[in-house]
């Protein structure tokens, strides 16, 4: 079947389904493979559900008309992806980095969507399946397309911008993750710097963290830069205050105003501010960005500012790597708290340099005096430190329970695999 005869079916049903525990009557399933699994072979149970069709690779699972037969379901899910690109002329902006992105992302989102129709990736559905399926979502509304690419190995930003062709790209920053499949932080800035290297060649647009002095160097030969930061930047701002929550000051000229937002830590002032970059080059006003931004509330343990009695807690464990764990320690201890708990899972996908990292944040952490500090898993049991340590964190859960913690702030952080939000439960 050619491409644009499957495109014509993806009109009359444009919901795609690669999950048939989240089918609903009428869905395009895409039976996809993965490690453990073979979609294939629910193939039939998805046509049984409702599915408009199925799309399949193997010969074996093929029933009816309603079966559709390729080389590779994956590859024809992003070829389909990239021809329902192919239709629309409106910028499509692509989100990269480290660390930030979901919620550069979010906060984008929320401020382009008060004046554009606005699609973006939803949650952080930004890899070799995600950007496809998120595509495919996007109607012929649509005014502004957000794309988060995630990436951990080179090559990967690569083979997403072939498919999402972004008019526009925001690299966050180039910090210390997935150094396993990455190969070190030159190889983190060549993976990301894919982005720059596609909108070099089209003539594209970036927004610039111009406190990021590699990111300048890596954007050499861009002509057009929309620049942000602390200073020398087309858009100027600072921290205004972090006591609890963020609150950014715009300087520039006909841009000066105070954000409010809900989210903690100083490390959420370059989100903002890239936010606010995007959302003026497309001729929003201030004052219309400055409540968007000031009614986001962060979710999903990302920047949580939680009360539970007179404890006060600082839930940021969606992920954790080196950059991000050194600077949620570091804004939490140039907080006021008085009393200070810190609850810190171990870090993932960090190869050779994971018993090097993990000792860095060790040493971290001695450099400020805490009530308690509490370890997770990982390789923190593999390097000697002087703090509680637990295997998981259910056990670190029953622990905090045991303690009956009063009048004292806690930060909670850790990789996804710690799930670190468990302690709370």
């Amino acid at each position: 079947m050619k491409i644009s005869e499957l495109y014509d079916i993806y009109l009359q049903y444009p919901n795609v389904q690669t999950d048939t525990r989240k089918l609903q009557k009428g869905d395009l399933f895409f039976a996809l493979k993965g490690d453990s699994f073979d979609g294939n072979e629910y193939a039939g149970k998805a046509l049984e559900m409702g599915a408009s069709y199925a799309v399949i690779d193997n010969q074996k699972y093929y029933l009816n008309e309603k079966t559709i037969l390729v080389d590779n379901v994956l590859e024809c899910l992003q070829t389909l992806a990239r021809f329902h690109r192919e239709q629309f002329t409106i910028p499509f902006i692509a989100i990269t980095g480290s660390n930030g992105k979901t919620t550069t992302k979010e906060l984008v989102h929320t401020a382009l969507k008060t004046t554009y129709c606005t699609y973006a990736t939803e949650g952080n559905l930004n890899n070799h399946i995600g950007v496809p399926l998120t595509l495919l979502k996007i109607k012929k509304d649509a005014q502004m397309a957000i794309i988060e690419m995630g990436a951990n190995h080179q090559k990967e930003i690569e083979s997403y911008c072939q498919i999402a062709f972004p008019t526009h790209g925001l690299i966050n920053n180039c910090g210390k993750a997935h150094l396993e499949g990455f190969g070190g932080i030159e190889g983190v800035r060549k993976g990301k710097g894919e982005l720059y290297d596609y909108l070099r060649q089209r003539e594209g647009t970036i927004f610039i963290n111009t406190d990021y002095n590699y990111l300048q160097q890596m954007a050499m030969g861009i002509q057009n830069q929309i620049s942000y930061g602390s200073n020398e930047a087309n858009l100027q701002g600072k921290v205004y205050r972090n006591e609890p929550f963020l609150e950014v000051a715009i300087i520039s000229p006909n841009k000066e105003c105070l954000i409010k937002t809900q989210m903690v830590g100083a490390y959420n002032f370059p989100n903002v501010m890239a936010a606010v970059a995007v959302a003026s080059h497309f001729n929003i006003h201030i004052d219309i960005i400055k409540k968007a931004i000031e009614e986001y509330a962060p979710s999903n343990s990302r920047s949580q500012l939680i009360t539970k009695g007179s404890q006060t807690i600082i839930l940021d464990a969606y992920n954790a790597n080196p950059s991000s764990m050194q600077e949620a320690i570091k804004n939490f201890a140039l907080s006021d708290y008085p009393n200070k708990i810190v609850m810190l899972g171990g870090m993932k996908e960090l190869g050779e340099d994971s018993l090097v990292e993990h000792q860095q944040i060790i040493k971290q952490l001695q450099d400020t005096n805490w009530n308690q500090v509490i370890l997770v898993g990982g390789d923190f049991q593999n390097v000697p430190h002087p703090y509680l340590y637990f295997e998981t964190a259910v056990e670190a859960g029953n622990w905090y329970k045991s303690q009956k913690i009063e009048n004292t702030a806690l930060l909670i952080k850790g990789s996804r695999a710690y799930t670190m939000e468990k302690i709370l439960e």
